[in-house]
C-alpha cells in the first residue's frame, strides 16, 4: 500500500549560499518519512514532500535541529520576513558607512605622526565609535556565525566574525594598555564592505520575488455572486466555488475560471494567448480568472477557483521556473564551501606556528587576525556586483533597467534568442491605415461614438481622428452593444461603429484587423487596423544575428499574422503557441545546451520569460511581462536588446578581470601575512587597496554601452 504523500512549504531567512542548500537537502534525506526537499534561493523557502504520518512541526523541528530557523509558509509572510531583512541590511549599512568614514578620519590623523596623548584620545574617540557600530551593523553576521557554530557546523560568516571581534577586541586592548596599534578602522570597513554586497544581494532576490505575485494579482479580488434566491452579494474570491454563478459587468476582471451562462460580451484575453484583438464570447464561451470583461455583463458558471485557475498555474510556471534558476551556482558560491575552512585552517596555523617560534601570545594573535582580514574575500565579493552597478548605470542612461544582478551575467551567455510577436516586435498598438475611407461628416460621427469606447479599437481610432483635427459630432442615444459595437443618432440619423456583419459588410479579405462605421442611409465604411513593426526591429534583429545568436519568433498568433513580421526581420516563426509549448520550447532549447534568451512583453509570457535563462521585456509590458523579466527597455525602439547583449559581454570581461586581480592579491598578501609582515593595520589597508583597484577595473564599464 503506497502511504499518502503531502507537501509542506516552509520560509528560510538564514539560508545564504550552495552550502546551505547541500546542507539543508542532504539531512533532510536522512530524516525519516521525508520523499524529497528542494530549496529555492531566490525565494529562500524549502519545498518538502513527506508522508502523511509527518507533520509541520516534526518537519521544522528537523530543519531547527540542522541550524534553519523555519516558519511554514502561508499567506504573504515570507515576503514580508524577506523586505523586513533588506531594511535591517540596508540601517547596517548606512551605520558602518558613516562610522568607518569618521574612524577612517581619525585615523589619518595617527598615520600623519599624532603621538602621545592625541594618538591615545583618537583611539578612545574611534574605540566610542567602532565598539556600538560592531554591536549593532555586526548582527547579520554574528547572528548566522552562531547558529552555525551552535550545531556544529561553519559558514563563510565564521571567518568574518571572528576576524571582526579578534580586531575590535585587540583594539580596544591597545587603547587600554596604551599601545601604538588599534585596529577599529579596519573591522568596522570591513563590516560595510560586506553589508554593502549582502543587501546588493537581498535586494536583487527581493525583486526576482515580485513576478509570481504580480501574476496573481492580475486575478479579482472578488466578484458578485448569484444566490440561489436570485439576490447578488459580492464575495472575495476566497469564498467562490465552483458551481457558482458569478455576474461580471463590463469593465471588470474575472475572479475565477468558468463558462458563460447568460449575456454575451468582448473579453482581453491577452495573459493567454497574446492576441490584442478582443476575443467575443457568448452562451457556452468558456473564460478565465483575471481576463477582461470588455463590453457587456455576463454571467459565468464557475468551473475552477483559487489555486486550481488557469493564472494560478502560470504563477506555479514562473515560480518553478525562478527555482531553476536559482539552482544557477554561482562562482562565489562554489568558493564559499572552501573559503571558511581554509581560512581558519590559515589563521589557526599561523598563529600556532608563531608561538612555536617564540613570538608570544599577542604577536601571534596579530598575526593571526592579519590573516582573517587580509584573506577578507571583499575583493572577490565586489568582483561581481560593482561590476554590475556600474554597467546597470550605463545601460540606465540608453533605457535599460536591469533588475536582477545576475543578469548580466547570464545575459553574457545567451547563444539563442525567442522573441514574442504582439508588443515586442510590434509594438502591440493597433493603428488605422484606411482613415481617408471617411469623409468629413463621417469623421466627426465616427468620433462620437468611438470616444464613448474603451475598446482597443475605438480608442485608437478616435485618436487618429482627433489627431487629424476631427471634432465630434453631437450624438444622442449612445450606447454600446456587448460583442457588436456602438451606436447613436447624428442629426437624426442612426450611426453605427462596430463589428462588420453588424454594420451591413464583410469583413476584411486579408485577415486584418478591422471595423467598420454606417451612417443610416450611407455606404458602410471597413476601417482596417495594423500594428506596426517596432523602430529599428529589423536592424536589432540583424545585430543580434551578427553576434552569434539565433533568434526566432514564438508568437499564440495565427499563422497570417505572423508571416509578414518574420519576413521583415527575417527570423523563422512558430505559431499558435501557448504559454505552456513556449515554456516547453525554451527548455527543450536548454536541455540541447543553449541558453535562451527571451524577449517578451503580455501576461501570457510571464512563464516564458522566467523560463528564459535571461529575459527582457519593453517597457509597455503588463506588470507581469514587467516583474517576471531580468531587464526592462524604455521606449519603441528594439536597438536597445543588441546593446544589452553586447554590454553584458563586456561586462563579464570585466568581471573575470577582477577574479584575477582579487586571487592575485591574495597570492601576493597571504603569505605575506603569515610570515608576519602585515599588521592588521596594514591588512586592512591591502584589503581595501584590492576593492578599491577592482572598484576602479569596474568604472571602466561607464562606457559599455557605446
Amino acid at each position: 500500500m503506497t502511504a499518502i504523500v503531502e507537501h509542506s512549504e516552509f520560509s528560510l531567512p538564514g539560508v545564504r549560499c550552495a552550502a546551505c542548500i547541500a546542507k539543508i537537502e542532504q539531512g533532510l534525506a536522512h530524516v525519516p518519512g521525508v520523499r524529497s526537499a528542494r530549496v529555492n534561493l531566490t525565494a529562500k523557502r524549502i519545498a518538502i514532500d513527506h508522508d502523511a504520518g509527518l507533520d509541520v512541526p516534526a518537519l521544522r523541528s528537523a530543519l531547527d535541529a540542522l541550524g534553519f530557523a523555519a516558519e511554514p509558509v502561508i499567506a504573504q509572510s515570507g515576503d514580508l520576513a524577506h523586505r523586513r531583512e533588506s531594511r535591517q541590511l540596508l540601517k547596517g549599512l548606512g551605520v558602518a558607512g558613516f562610522a568607518s568614514m569618521n574612524i577612517m578620519l581619525l585615523s589619518v590623523s595617527v598615520w600623519s605622526g599624532a603621538d602621545g596623548a592625541t594618538r591615545q584620545l583618537f583611539h578612545w574617540l574611534s574605540a566610542m565609535i567602532a565598539m556600538p557600530t560592531v554591536a549593532y551593523a555586526g548582527q547579520p553576521f554574528f547572528r548566522s556565525a552562531w547558529s552555525a557554530l551552535r550545531h556544529g557546523r561553519t559558514n563563510m560568516d565564521v571567518p568574518i566574525s571572528i576576524g571582526v571581534l579578534l580586531a575590535t577586541a585587540l583594539s580596544l586592548f591597545e587603547t587600554i594598555t596604551g599601545g601604538a596599534h588599534a585596529y577599529f578602522d579596519g573591522a568596522v570597513s570591513l563590516i560595510f564592505f560586506l553589508l554593502a554586497g549582502r543587501y546588493l544581494d537581498s535586494a536583487m532576490r527581493d525583486r526576482a520575488r515580485d513576478g509570481a505575485g504580480a501574476l496573481m494579482r492580475a486575478m479579482a479580488p472578488g466578484g458578485m455572486v448569484l444566490l440561489p434566491d436570485g439576490r447578488a452579494e459580492w464575495r472575495s474570491a476566497e469564498d467562490i466555488a465552483p458551481g457558482m454563478a458569478l455576474l461580471v459587468s463590463a469593465g471588470e476582471r474575472f475572479a475565477a475560471d468558468g463558462r458563460v451562462e447568460e449575456g454575451s460580451s468582448a473579453i482581453d484575453r491577452s495573459l493567454i494567448s497574446g492576441e490584442s484583438r478582443p476575443e467575443p464570447v457568448d452562451a457556452g464561451s468558456a473564460v478565465i480568472a483575471g481576463s477582461l470583461n470588455l463590453t457587456g455583463p455576463v454571467t459565468v458558471r464557475v468551473t475552477a477557483t483559487g489555486r486550481d485557475t488557469t493564472i494560478a498555474g502560470m504563477a506555479r510556471l514562473m515560480e518553478a521556473a525562478g527555482q531553476g534558476r536559482s539552482r544557477y551556482v554561482r562562482i562565489a558560491d562554489r568558493a564559499a564551501r572552501y573559503y571558511a575552512p581554509a581560512v581558519h585552517t590559515l589563521a589557526a596555523a599561523s598563529f600556532v606556528g608563531w608561538m612555536i617560534a617564540g613570538a608570544g601570545w599577542h604577536a601571534s594573535l596579530l598575526i593571526a587576525v592579519a590573516v582573517l582580514i587580509v584573506t577578507c574575500p571583499c575583493a572577490l565579493g565586489l568582483a561581481v556586483p560593482v561590476a554590475q552597478v556600474v554597467a546597470s548605470g550605463a545601460l540606465m542612461r540608453r533605457g535599460l533597467l536591469v533588475k536582477d544582478g545576475s543578469a548580466l551575467e547570464r545575459l553574457a551567455e545567451a547563444d539563442r534568442v525567442c522573441f514574442d510577436k504582439t508588443g515586442t516586435l510590434t509594438l502591440g498598438r493597433p493603428e488605422v491605415v484606411s482613415i481617408e475611407a471617411l469623409n468629413p461628416a463621417e469623421c466627426s460621427a465616427a468620433l462620437a461614438l468611438a470616444r464613448a469606447s474603451n475598446h482597443p479599437l475605438s480608442r485608437s481610432l478616435a485618436r487618429t481622428l482627433a489627431e487629424n483635427g476631427s471634432r465630434a459630432a453631437d450624438a444622442k442615444d449612445i450606447r454600446e452593444i456587448a460583442g457588436k459595437g456602438v451606436e447613436g443618432h447624428v442629426g437624426g440619423r442612426l450611426a453605427r461603429l462596430g463589428r462588420p456583419e453588424w454594420v451591413g459588410t464583410a469583413a476584411a479579405a486579408d485577415d486584418m484587423l478591422c471595423c467598420a462605421f454606417l451612417i443610416d442611409g450611407g455606404a458602410p465604411r471597413l476601417l482596417r487596423f495594423a500594428d506596426r513593426l517596432r523602430p529599428d526591429a529589423e536592424e536589432a534583429v540583424a545585430r543580434i544575428a551578427r553576434l552569434g545568436m539565433e533568434p526566432v519568433i514564438l508568437s499564440g498568433d495565427r499563422r497570417e499574422a505572423v508571416a509578414a513580421i518574420a519576413g521583415q526581420v527575417h527570423a523563422p516563426a512558430m505559431v499558435g503557441m501557448t504559454p505552456d509549448q513556449k515554456v516547453e520550447t525554451i527548455n527543450r532549447l536548454t536541455r540541447a545546451g543553449h541558453h535562451v534568451l527571451m524577449v517578451g512583453d503580455g501576461l501570457n509570457d510571464g512563464p516564458a520569460l522566467a523560463a528564459g535563462h535571461v529575459s527582457i521585456a519593453p517597457s509597455s509590458a503588463s506588470d507581469v511581462g514587467q516583474n517576471a523579466a531580468d531587464i526592462v527597455f524604455l521606449g519603441d525602439s528594439l536597438l536597445p536588446v543588441p546593446i544589452a547583449v553586447v554590454a553584458a559581454r563586456r561586462t563579464m570581461r570585466i568581471v573575470r578581470q577582477n577574479f584575477a586581480l582579487a586571487i592575485g592579491y591574495n597570492i601576493l598578501a597571504v603569505p605575506l601575512a603569515l610570515l608576519g609582515m602585515v599588521t592588521p593595520l596594514i591588512a586592512a589597508i591591502a584589503m581595501s587597496t584590492s576593492s578599491i583597484i577592482v572598484v576602479a577595473n569596474a568604472l571602466r564599464l561607464a562606457r559599455c554601452t557605446r
